[in-house]
């Protein structure tokens, strides 16, 4: 894949002094490539990298794991692991695995995610902003220039079309990244092989600085695909990439966003004060999805000393977005823009440290009585709406919180960098501890960097349904699995190999199905696959194959976020490199 513009690493908090953080899968540190072209021949097999979970001693829990003492009626240890693990009413369910190649690792860099082997092509879901940090994952932090003001463009609200029309192999409209469009001189369609599906539409990228730019974010409704890229929003047509309304342009650059929209198509956009030093990420813009029409805006206040709005993370819960800073949070209203509530220190000295928002919830992590004897941290979940906290779960000390793969249900991803072990625990609607993974695997879903705020969305290449959770392993080449776990019980139902020579992950688990996207190879185009759920041997289904043509394309966006929706595939980028050599690419749409 194509990669950012080389830069020195910046170790974050736990960063190893005595050696480089090693290669891994999703979410394990990446030392900083130079900016690659697209393959043009088969890349030479990459050296085994072992993702997060790899084991370093024989045999499924051999290190303590994150629970403490057992509360009545409490699942009983299973593995006679050696100590109690990283919940404080729960009995010990840790696991093994490997160096810091975990999620929650040192090294990072904003917005980005740790690289694939060469060749692959894999998902990163987009997060924020770069600076000391608390919790970070992967190799190098990349320093964004801005400057300029806003140009005057005003958005414009614009009729689209249903978003059904099918391309033909026609040209396609390669655009330029600011909606205008233009003839297509490589026509994408061109020779497009029986049963390949059509390239609906791509578009080039905006200028950016030579020291590269973020892309945040992409959302993608029932007519609109809108994508962020350094200063500027996009909306494009879904089904032929004409623009729907006029790209909006932020005075500065964008530094955090909401990675989902809410419900009816709203998102909130947060750029930097200025260009200085001193610039912070606190001007907060909502926009809506459907027509483009900037809605409140305001500006983030700072908190206690220490706790400022350097770096912000977004996120949202039906009709609250809330304002994360590294040591508290501030919650909205997201039509109207008036301030909810506040949420600050707590009982023994606990500072909210990160949030997670999804259909009605909102889960907090805070960090206690930090570098005392009784430090630990704390999951919490909150009524969106009045910030009133609904359960408490401690977490025993030593263990961190680092992702949420998901929220309904929960499913809550721990690390413990003394004693390089992970665990992935599940948890009732209440918050009582469900299970645990017991699959002794090297799994590999991609996680971005976490610099300051610990993201805890930050996570593609897994899914989960009711009673599922969807993790891909890891494969330093060839053919990778995906392994369905029981949530019930922890234990693996089945796994299905991937189709093809190259890596697949999880897209999404609806109707039955689980949906995952195979990475494209040199010479063949990603496919979008299904899996049955239940019963049978498994065989993957294939709902899309993207053209041969175009791999090398496919294959060149940098740490693509990607989508299925309605039948179509969408990929773009999440970093611009600021080339002016090269034609990057901004987003592409492929369908039938």
């Amino acid at each position: 894949m194509t990669q950012p513009p080389n830069q020195p690493p910046q170790g974050g908090f736990g960063a190893p002094q005595d050696q480089p953080p090693q290669g891994g899968g999703f979410g394990a540190p990446q030392p900083p490539p130079p900016p690659a072209q697209p393959p043009q021949a088969p890349a030479q097999p990459p050296q085994p990298q072992p993702g997060y979970g790899y084991p370093q001693q024989p045999g499924p829990y051999a290190q303590p794991g994150p629970y403490g003492a057992p509360a009545p009626g409490a699942p009983g240890p299973y593995g006679q692991p050696q100590q109690a693990g990283p919940y404080a009413p729960q009995p010990g369910y840790g696991y093994p695995q490997q160096p810091p190649q975990y999620p929650g690792a040192p090294g990072g860099a904003p917005y980005g995610g740790p690289q694939p082997p060469a060749g692959g092509k894999k998902t990163a879901l987009i997060i924020g902003a770069a600076a000391a940090a608390l919790l970070v994952i992967g190799g190098t932090v990349y320093a964004v220039t801005s400057g300029g003001d806003d140009d005057g463009k005003k958005p414009v609200a614009q009729q689209s079309d249903d978003g059904k029309k099918s391309a033909s192999d026609a040209p396609v409209n390669p655009g330029d990244g600011s909606g205008d469009g233009g003839s297509d001189p490589e026509n994408l369609n061109e020779g497009r092989k029986p049963g390949e599906a059509k390239v609906l539409w791509y578009k080039t990228a905006p200028d950016a600085p030579g020291s590269g730019a973020d892309a945040p974010g992409m959302w993608i409704t029932g007519k609109t695909a809108v994508k962020a890229a350094y200063k500027q929003l996009f909306a494009y047509n879904v089904g032929d990439g004409n623009p729907t309304w006029a790209p909006i342009t932020f005075p500065q650059k964008i530094c955090s966003v909401t990675p989902q929209k809410s419900a009816d198509d709203k998102i909130v956009v947060a750029y930097m004060s200025g260009v200085s030093d001193r610039a912070k990420c606190n001007q907060l813009q909502q926009v809506d999805l459907a027509t483009g029409k900037k809605g409140w805006s305001t500006e983030v206040a700072d908190g206690a000393l220490f706790d400022s709005a350097i770096s912000v993370e977004l996120s949202v819960s039906d009709k609250t977005l809330m304002v994360g800073r590294s040591q508290s949070g501030t919650a909205y209203d997201l039509d109207s823009g008036k301030k909810l509530y506040d949420k600050k220190k707590y009982g023994d000295a606990c500072f909210p440290t990160a949030f997670a928002g999804g259909t009605g919830r909102l889960v907090q992590v805070a960090s206690c009585n930090a570098g005392g004897s009784n430090a630990h941290e704390e999951i919490q979940e909150l009524d969106p709406a009045t910030g009133k906290v609904r359960w408490t779960q401690p977490v025993k000390k030593g263990w961190r919180v680092a992702r949420t793969y998901s929220l309904e249900p929960l499913v809550v991803y721990l690390t413990n960098e003394s004693k390089k072990a992970w665990n992935i625990s599940t948890f009732t609607k209440d918050g009582k501890f469900r299970s645990e993974v017991k699959v002794n695997e090297k799994f590999a879903p991609q996680c971005g960097w976490a610099i300051l705020e610990r993201d805890l969305q930050g996570c593609q290449g897994v899914a989960v349904d009711a009673d599922t959770l969807y993790l891909p392993t890891s494969a330093t080449s060839g053919a990778n699995e995906i392994v369905a776990i029981g949530l019930a019980d922890g234990k693996e139902k089945w796994r299905v190999k991937s189709p093809a020579d190259e890596s697949m992950s999880p897209l999404t688990a609806e109707n039955g199905k689980l949906i995952a996207y195979v990475d494209p190879s040199y010479d063949a185009g990603g496919q979008v696959v299904s899996v049955p759920t239940t019963g049978g041997s498994h065989p993957t289904t294939k709902l899309l194959q993207n053209p041969a043509g175009t791999a090398q394309i496919e294959n060149g966006f940098y740490d693509g976020a990607v989508s299925w929706t309605d039948g179509r595939f969408y990929i773009s980028t999440t970093r611009l490199s600021g080339n002016d050599d090269s034609k990057e690419k901004l987003m592409m749409a492929f369908g039938k």
